[in-house]
């Protein structure tokens, strides 16, 4: 059942966790918001939710701007993390996962930015012996 009253990506505050988020979908009697700029779903009583005010709207966006700028700066490459694979050259497959990596990156989705990664290095040790 759809909810009539919020449409996805609307920005909403949510008395119970005292946080902005965007409006998914409903789940069962539930609503689904994701934090600003992305990140772990959480379930909130519609009844409860209403848009928000445009300080809360601006934080929200600051808090997602700071975060990403701790997850993408470059001096955090090989801090903790391993560098992302590098593509062989003239293999299609390797353009086309490091081409799905970019799209995650540039739309915040470390979730599949992991994924195109993971999926890069197993066809790279499979079929370049990387």
């Amino acid at each position: 059942m759809r909810d009539t009253q919020h449409e996805p990506g609307a920005l909403l505050y949510d008395p119970a966790t005292d946080k902005v988020g965007e409006y998914q979908d409903r789940s069962g009697p539930y609503a689904m918001l994701r934090p600003v700029g992305g990140g772990r779903e959480w379930q909130a009583d519609p009844a409860a939710l209403r848009p928000a005010t445009t300080e809360e709207r601006l934080s929200a966006g600051v808090r997602a701007a700071n975060r990403r700028a701790r997850t993408d700066a470059p001096f955090m490459v090989g801090i903790g993390t391993p560098r992302p694979p590098v593509p062989a050259p003239d293999c299609d497959e390797c353009d086309d996962l490091a081409s799905r990596r970019e799209h995650a990156r540039a739309t915040h989705d470390r979730s599949a930015e992991t994924d195109a990664n993971v999926l890069l290095r197993g066809h790279q040790r499979r079929d370049h012996r990387a």
